[in-house]
């Protein structure tokens, strides 16, 4: 599990925001990098102490990695007010991005150099080390659970996932006999017995064509090319899905490993496992995936083949 603190205006509305997202385990509201010692809520609103209404994201990087979070974050914040969001104005009501851990700095830094390219006016969101936190009142946690219509200055609209793109009634797994007599026996014993292809074996382990990866059971999408990069493995190395939605995890133990195994949603392929030594600048994460288990759509083909809602993703 790992934490992240973010300041985004009142906490309210961006506490149930953030409890929305799959892979987030706990949001705690609270109080930020001022300069007392257990703040109260009115000592916060005096703006004295330079606390800023923050929250803490408990997360699990498997699920959702840091990147997804603040691509997230900047839906929801206007990272050139200054000490304003919304209605409420105030140094407690700045937008900040506070971390504990040095190595998610790389990835802060790189997600907030490609917002600043959407802006014409200069950021002035803090990125800082987090010097405190402390938890705030329990009337604040949980607020709009337990006050469905209380005041909130953002809006969840954005919540709704581009995942929508995939029509579910689109992919469907076929009888065994018949996937049994269409796939390879590599492939057929890859995705349905969850064995391993050997490395370097497949064409795809070092492709760097333009296009989208698919479940080879179903057809159903899972990597875009974009996301691809060369780990050295000798298996075809991905840094994110194309939606976190079209993926399963497995805790799997065998071989005397402790690793999470990733499968397709429909078809629940086995694809392959995921690792923490991606690089940072994508997310830290490495979907190593057996190319027995994909079939590759080249980009001028999406069409054809009827991927074209696709094609403006590249």
């Amino acid at each position: 599990m790992s934490e992240i603190f973010l300041a985004g205006g009142c906490f309210w509305g961006v506490e149930e925001y953030f409890s929305r997202l799959d892979g987030v385990s706990d949001v705690k509201s609270g109080y930020a990098n001022g300069t007392s010692e257990n703040p109260t809520y009115e000592l916060v609103c005096s703006g004295k102490y330079g606390f800023a209404e923050a929250i803490k994201i408990t997360y699990d990087k498997v699920i959702i990695t840091l990147d997804k979070i603040l691509s997230y974050y900047f839906k929801i914040v206007d990272p050139t007010s200054l000490n304003k969001q919304g209605n409420d104005k105030g140094v407690q009501y700045r937008c900040g991005i506070y971390y504990v851990d040095n190595l998610n700095l790389r990835i802060i830094n790189n997600v907030v150099n490609l917002e600043k390219a959407r802006y014409e006016k200069p950021f002035v969101l803090e990125i800082k080390e987090l010097e405190n936190f402390y938890e705030a009142e329990e009337y604040h946690q949980d607020y709009l659970v337990k006050n469905p219509h209380g005041y909130c200055h953002i809006s969840f609209d954005s919540l709704k996932s581009g995942a929508n793109l995939i029509d579910l009634k689109k992919y469907r797994k076929e009888e065994d006999a018949s996937l049994k007599n269409r796939l390879s026996k590599n492939e057929y014993d890859v995705t349905q017995n969850a064995a391993t292809e050997a490395p370097y074996s497949s064409e795809y382990y070092n492709s760097d064509k333009k296009g989208l990866y698919v479940d080879i059971v179903t057809g159903e999408p899972l990597f875009l090319s974009t996301e691809k990069f060369n780990s050295g493995c000798g298996w075809p190395s991905f840094s994110k899905p194309i939606f976190d939605e079209v993926v399963k995890f497995n805790k799997d133990k065998t071989y005397s490993m402790d690793r999470i195994e990733v499968k397709s949603r429909i078809g629940e392929s086995h694809l392959g496992h995921v690792f923490n030594d991606g690089p940072l600048e994508t997310g830290g994460l490495r979907y190593c995936i057996n190319g027995a288990s994909l079939k590759f759509i080249p980009f001028d083909k999406l069409k054809d083949e009827g991927y074209e809602e696709f094609i403006n993703l590249f």
